[in-house]
């Protein structure tokens, strides 16, 4: 193994550094001492290496060292959250047009604001508690689920532009730049960011030719640079839960899809088991830590992704044309009838005892 080269043994020692880092709490005395002492160590142990035969062992302490000095600048220094005019701009011209749609049902647009804008203002205390209750409290909360849903949506209408080398430039970068701009509109939560570098990772590696990128290379650089960049997100739930349930999908969905080898034809029942392989690799890794923090566990979580997603899905799909104009008289009627069917059934879910 070459450790220069290999990103996942860059990320593993330099995550140790920073959770270590972040077991002092923020703003400490010590943070300084331990901050000057690893930045001291990694400057020796730089220097040190030239010349030197095997470095698989130096250089791994190297990141931890990096990591922890990094950590603790995370914990002295935390990042000014300020709001860019433009997108907070976009994001109220958002809220307006689908207040102003005109769907059907008021319910409708509350919805749609909380998928959207993440702002659940417009949703009465009844829904909220019947969307914690089924097991589907990440619908609302803005997370990579809702970019990547939009990023398929995306990649789709972009389709048009057919697979020249122009094209797909053109493609990767409207893609890149609506999901930055839509990361900026709604606050940048870690669970969005963690999305978008994904995103930018993937689309970056598309124009590498003869180059293919592997889903831990994407899932290590992801979680490094977020890491780099605002250390002190390690301590975030939805950051640890984001990447903990992309590590089932990276780790553990491939394995579980091929229990169900993929034939020559269009299979539903396989798709269903698609489904399910990949609601049960998130929980795998994501359920020991839900209950540690909350003492709770969704009874029905696998019955909630499997009708859900596809209902959240759907009403995405038809109610952004009808924020567009297109087809507004049965993109709104189809948007009215998902969204409607998601919190009946929603509803129906956190009811059965």
């Amino acid at each position: 193994m070459v450790v220069e080269k290999d990103i996942v043994a860059v990320s593993i020692p330099f995550l140790a550094g920073v959770i270590l880092a972040a077991l002092w709490p923020p703003g400490s005395d010590t943070l300084w001492a331990v901050a000057a002492g690893s930045g001291l160590a990694a400057a020796w142990l730089l220097c040190s290496l030239s010349g030197r035969g095997d470095r698989t062992a130096a250089m791994l302490l190297l990141y931890l060292l990096l990591g922890v000095m990094c950590g603790c600048a995370g914990g002295l220094f935390p990042a000014v959250q300020r709001g860019w005019p433009p997108a907070e701009r976009a994001l109220a011209a958002l809220q307006r047009r689908i207040e102003d749609a005109g769907f059907a049902h008021p319910s409708t647009a509350a919805l749609l604001e909380a998928l959207l804008a993440g702002q659940r203002d417009g949703m009465d205390r009844a829904t909220v508690e019947a969307f914690r209750a089924a097991g589907a409290s990440h619908l609302l909360a803005l997370s990579g689920l809702h970019l990547g849903i939009l990023y398929g949506i995306l990649q789709r209408a972009l389709a048009v532009l057919g697979r020249s080398r122009a094209a797909l430039v053109a493609r990767s970068s409207v893609a890149v730049g609506a999901s930055a701009f839509y990361l900026l509109m709604t606050g940048a939560s870690p669970s969005l960011v963690r999305a978008f570098l994904f995103i930018l990772i993937h689309e970056l590696s598309r124009h590498m030719p003869g180059r293919r990128m592997k889903p831990q290379n994407v899932f290590c650089a992801a979680l490094t640079l977020q890491l780099a960049v605002s250390p002190a997100v390690v301590r975030s739930l939805g950051f640890q839960l984001s990447y903990l349930a992309m590590l089932g999908i990276i780790t553990v969905f491939p394995r579980l899809e091929a229990w169900y080898p993929k034939g020559p034809r269009l299979d539903p029942v396989r798709r269903i088991w698609t489904a399910t392989a990949l609601t049960l690799s998130c929980q795998v890794f994501t359920a020991p830590l839900v209950w540690i923090r909350f003492h709770t566990f969704p009874k029905y979580f696998l019955l909630t992704n499997l009708a859900a997603l596809p209902l959240t899905e759907g009403f995405l799909f038809s109610a952004l044309p009808a924020l567009a104009g297109i087809f507004p008289a049965g993109t709104k009627k189809l948007a009215d009838l998902l969204g409607q069917s998601l919190l009946s059934l929603l509803g129906a879910i956190a009811a059965t005892p």
